[in-house]
């Protein structure tokens, strides 16, 4: 590495109503570094990668690229300097090709014209591809790629564009493992030609295997930066949350009730005669790899799907829910695993989004009573600590742990006998992780029947009394106590007995 770095971000400020989302950061980036940028939700990192990219103007502080101050009013001026971000949400349009969407906004025209140079076009988006080692058809388009096709198309967006600054958002959230080694392959390539990349993500084991340094902000402000040798995993808990977590997977013992839910032979499209029983103060892990058919079953129980055969008895009563609504009703609620997609209305407060899957709470008569909803809302924000000006707040603005704490508000809310949760903590980090962690053992110490889906093992096996593993759609087994290991839990799917 140089002595000058390729970026440094002095002093780095931003401010908004009743929040400073930055204060005074500092922030310096090598060519050829992977310098991971972590910290808890609402730390300010996506605000210092916005305020990089030019799509927010920062109050004070200074930018300078390669030794030349900058003011980065703008994401052309951004990209101009070779900077490029990819966000958690890509920003593709699935509609156009996937040449169209590397070169949006720069394609080339023929000389003399102002129309655009198709062939030049895909040879340059085929240009782009080639570098990360992809042959992806340049004129099919972007909606019909896999998640980690579309991850690559970010990627040679940046690079058509002769990034030297990558920045990164969570880019691990919507990929298999097999997928994450891919990326980092091509992270290794880039630093090797000489690229500085800024790495977000909440998955710590990612930021020991690809990371050169890592830098901590907290709560708006820089707390800490080394080299990644110099810190540990609980070194860095520790400075992300400002105290000592003793144990990442709080776990409270089973006091098992009775059965609270079972479903027998239930089948779909994509689920294949399963049969499952959980029982009241039970907290049961589903486990498996991506298509196994997880969220399918959950989404069958919820009524989200159309049954072909089996049935659901909860408390001893067979039901039949043809929709959410009829499934709520019964007493049941599903957190999903895209909540900004399926679990929240974006557009609508905090208080519109918890009180939504019980509005008769809240009526006087035929209207929704603001007051009876503000109550409610304050009390369940209160009691979660969701960090926002007001239950006013649009939940747009909120960082992920925050909407996630939304969403658990809502189910908190339904009285809902049996929660299942589909990734709760996925892109949240370690601080907030806790908090759902307890939410969770607090749940089932009160007698709710606790289903929760996640690919990441160690979760599982943390937080669950039991660890049903689905391969393919089918139950290929169900693990506890000192069975629960991730090799049994792996070798169960992939539809093999230990």
């Amino acid at each position: 590495m140089t002595s000058s770095p390729l970026l440094a971000l002095a002093g780095i400020t931003k401010r908004y109503p009743g929040v400073v989302a930055l204060d005074g950061v500092d922030f310096t980036l090598q060519a050829g570094e992977v310098n991971c940028l972590v910290g808890e939700n609402g730390a300010g990192k996506s605000t210092l990668i916005k305020v990089l990219s030019g799509a927010i103007v920062r109050d004070g502080g200074t930018i300078t690229v390669a030794g030349e101050e900058v003011e980065l009013g703008s994401p052309a001026e951004s990209q101009r300097l070779g900077i490029g971000v990819i966000y958690q949400d890509f920003k593709l349009v699935p509609a156009l090709t996937v040449a169209e969407n590397i070169l949006l906004g720069s394609e080339p025209v023929r000389p003399g014209t102002p129309l655009i140079d198709r062939s030049a076009m895909h040879a340059r988006a085929r240009a782009a591809l080639a570098q990360l080692g992809e042959e992806i058809d340049t004129s099919v388009p972007v909606g019909r790629l896999s998640v980690a096709q579309q991850q690559m198309v970010e990627i040679a967006k940046a690079l058509s564009r002769n990034v030297r600054i990558l920045a990164m958002d969570e880019p691990t959230a919507p990929l298999t493992g097999r997928e994450i080694e891919g990326l980092f392959r091509v992270i290794r390539s880039l630093k090797a030609r000489g690229v500085g990349i800024i790495y977000i993500s909440h998955r710590l084991e990612e930021i020991f295997e690809v990371g050169d340094r890592v830098t901590v902000l907290r709560d708006g402000t820089l707390v800490h930066t080394c080299s990644i040798g110099e810190i540990d995993r609980r070194g860095l808990i520790r400075k992300m949350v400002g105290r000592e977590l003793e144990n990442e997977y709080p776990h409270t013992d089973l006091t098992q009730g009775g059965e609270i839910l079972r479903v027998e032979h239930l089948t779909s499209e994509r689920v294949h005669d399963v049969s499952l029983t959980l029982y009241r103060g039970e907290i049961l892990g589903l486990a498996g790899l991506v298509g196994a058919g997880r969220s399918e079953l959950a989404r069958l129980v919820f009524g989200a799907d159309q049954r072909r055969g089996g049935r659901v008895i909860l408390e001893g009563r067979e039901i039949a829910p043809r929709s959410p609504y009829e499934a709520i009703r019964e007493g049941i609620g599903l957190l999903t695993e895209d909540r900004n997609r399926y679990g929240l209305i974006m557009q609508m407060s905090i208080r519109e989004n918890i009180t939504l899957a019980n509005l008769r709470a809240v009526l006087t008569g035929p209207f929704i009573d603001r007051k009876k909803e503000e109550t409610a809302a304050r009390a369940l924000a209160d009691d979660l600590r969701i960090k926002a000006p007001g239950t006013g707040t649009n939940v747009e603005t909120l960082s992920g742990g925050n909407r996630q704490k939304v969403v658990l508000a809502r189910w908190l809310n339904t009285n809902a006998r049996v929660l299942i949760f589909d990734e709760p903590t996925a892109g949240i980090d370690v601080g907030v992780k806790y908090e759902i962690y307890t939410l969770i053992n607090r749940l089932a110490a009160e007698g709710i029947g606790v289903i929760v889906i996640s690919s990441d093992l160690p979760e599982l096996l943390g937080i669950c009394h039991r660890v049903a593993v689905m391969c393919e759609g089918r139950l290929t087994g169900v693990v506890a106590g000192a069975e629960a290991t991730q090799e049994t839990v792996m070798t169960y799917a992939h539809g093999n007995r230990p």
